[in-house]
């Protein structure tokens, strides 16, 4: 059960005073940047290699976070030409911590009883400009990105564990970071707060991104057309993905009424659902075996 003061949600950056460097850690090249186009406080994170340059949550690996949230969402955008990586430390209901780790460095997914390693293909804004469905560094044109990734389901699908809470997070070069977020709530960006009244997602755990992590959209323009949101394991798979790439929201469900005209969230919800089979055969899933 979600402890009352990580509810409704947790902003991590926020809660433990990121900015104040006495409950997280940096080492090498990393810097608050005001983003003008994001409206807010970004961190750049930059180096030579991984291991040079790190933002690291808690600050001392003896201790941890206890975030109890289904979903860790990371709000972040790889730098152009660069590889990135990410190191997130869970325990689970054994007290057994594990690391799950992923980056554009990885050229395939590894796994052992207590590491699991996912290759992270980056998204272009132009789907030309980058090959799908291979690892690499990010191409010049990469987005902002909402990556969603589902804890227990990941634990359950690779190792047959059972999630207990996050220990720890570290965000290795070169990454632009605006937030990270915790809650078993799923948030659908792009969705508004009318909107999801209208479609009544509270039912079904869905809510519309909280303020303080929404990506702007000018006037006109619509949310997934400036950014890209990732969901790992992506809803409702039954098999094990090889990488964690761009993905769609899930769809929404709704009730045919024949002559009534679809909404713009039902309209974008028939253009996921017509995508979710092409995803499915890019991200080519296949089963791991996990040594023990």
């Amino acid at each position: 059960v979600l402890a009352a003061w990580q509810r409704p949600y947790l902003n991590i950056f926020k809660h433990f005073r990121v900015e104040e460097w006495k409950r997280s850690a940096k080492q090498g090249d990393v810097a608050a940047l005001t983003d003008t186009r994001l409206k807010g406080t970004i961190y750049r994170i930059r180096g030579s290699n991984p291991a040079s340059s790190y933002l690291q949550l808690p600050r001392a690996g003896t201790q941890s976070l206890g975030l109890t949230g289904r979903y860790l969402y990371l709000l972040f955008r790889p730098l152009p030409r660069k590889h990135f990586l990410v190191h997130l430390d869970v325990t689970t209901e054994e007290n057994q911590v594990v690391r799950i780790s992923f980056s554009s460095l990885f050229k395939e997914f590894k796994s052992t009883a207590t590491w699991l390693q996912f290759p992270f293909v980056c998204g272009a804004a132009s789907e030309g400009t980058a090959q799908r469905g291979a690892p690499g560094a990010a191409p010049a044109d990469v987005r902002w990105t909402c990556l969603v990734l589902d804890l227990p389901s990941i634990l359950a699908l690779y190792l047959s564990r059972r999630y207990s809470h996050l220990r720890g997070v570290k965000l290795c070069c070169n990454l632009l970071v605006k937030n990270l977020c915790t809650s078993d709530l799923l948030f659908e960006p792009g969705v508004t707060f009318a909107e999801a009244r209208l479609g009544d997602l509270s039912c079904r755990g869905v809510a519309p991104m909280p303020r303080e992590f929404a990506f702007p959209v000018p006037k006109g323009e619509r949310w997934h057309n400036l950014y890209d949101y990732i969901r790992f394991p992506s809803e409702g798979s039954k098999l094990l993905h090889n990488s964690i790439q761009k993905s769609f929201p899930s769809p929404v469900a709704v009730l045919e009424e024949p002559g009534r005209p679809l909404t713009q969230l039902e309209t974008l919800s028939r253009a996921v659902s017509d995508r979710l089979s092409l995803v499915q055969q890019i991200t080519s899933p296949k089963a791991v075996s996990v040594p023990w």
